[in-house]
């Protein structure tokens, strides 16, 4: 990518996790910040902003599955180790020092989290070398709805929040509150009118992390523009997902025929296709 550094050591020497099978690594540096990002596919960028606590197996997998449809899945490693499997203790870990960092906005309402600057400048880049009319954002959890925020930017085109969680919903205020500040809602506000764009939204129905107040605030606001797929995970629903299922793109993602969770993947995929391959 433009801006970027030479391929890391251990991605030219194949020394990457089995996970990231398939993947590259190079260190993007922008706004004082280098990062290492990984990518996958050719064709037009799409940015996948992983959930807490990183870039897990599963992750890793969504940006094949993104790949396979003829799009790049741009990985940034925003926190935790690459490759690694999810554990309590590791999501813990990350999620506290997320809580105490300037870049991640995690009670404060009506903000933007700073991180999403950098992210933006990563976009251009990505949008820069992959080509097409634009990029597609996946934000997920924590970084869920880092994909509305970059709207900012004409150059996203796919946006996508899976399970927002910010700011933590502590409160009827934040649970109504989209993780953004006014002018950047008011920016996505417009651009979804003015350009007919989609803001594709997942949660999981009993999702307390990621509460339904906060879909019918994006509904609106966004209006039709927010497309918003709620899926049932009541005690006895028709797929068995547990009672507290939240990832609906990794963790809890049943990657079957038939079941909710597949639909909203091929929902998703369907968005890049659209927007960025038509």
């Amino acid at each position: 990518m433009p801006g970027t550094d030479a391929p890391s050591a251990s991605s030219a020497a194949g020394g990457l996790p089995e996970a990231l099978h398939g993947y590259t690594c190079a260190p993007f540096g922008a706004l004082g910040k280098k990062r290492d990002v990984y990518r996958t596919g050719t064709g037009p960028g799409v940015i996948v902003i992983s959930e807490v606590p990183g870039i897990t197996p599963k992750v890793a997998e969504f940006g094949r599955r993104v790949a396979s449809i003829g799009c790049t899945a741009v990985v940034p490693n925003l926190f935790g180790t690459p490759g690694a499997e999810p554990t309590v203790a590791k999501a813990g870990k990350v999620f506290a020092q997320a809580c105490i960092s300037r870049e991640f906005s995690t009670l404060a309402r009506n903000r933007t989290s700073p991180v999403t600057e950098w992210l933006r400048v990563l976009a251009k880049s990505a949008h820069g070398e992959c080509g097409g009319p634009g990029v597609g954002v996946v934000g997920m959890c924590l970084t869920g709805g880092f994909a509305l925020a970059m709207m900012v930017d004409d150059v996203v085109l796919a946006p996508v929040l899976s399970q927002p969680s910010l700011p933590i919903s502590l409160g009827a205020s934040r649970k109504r509150d989209v993780g953004v500040s006014q002018a950047d809602l008011a920016r996505a506000k417009q651009r979804c009118e003015a350009e007919d764009l989609c803001v594709l939204g997942l949660r999981f129905s009993g999702d307390s992390l990621s509460p339904a107040d906060r879909f019918a605030r994006l509904r609106a606001e966004l209006g039709d523009h927010f497309v918003a797929v709620e899926i049932d995970s009541s005690e006895g629903n028709a797929d068995g997902y547990r009672k507290a299922a939240h990832s609906v793109l990794t963790e809890d993602l049943l990657d079957e025929e038939g079941t909710a969770t597949r639909a909203a993947l091929d929902q998703v995929l369907e968005l890049f296709r659209s927007k960025l391959l038509a």
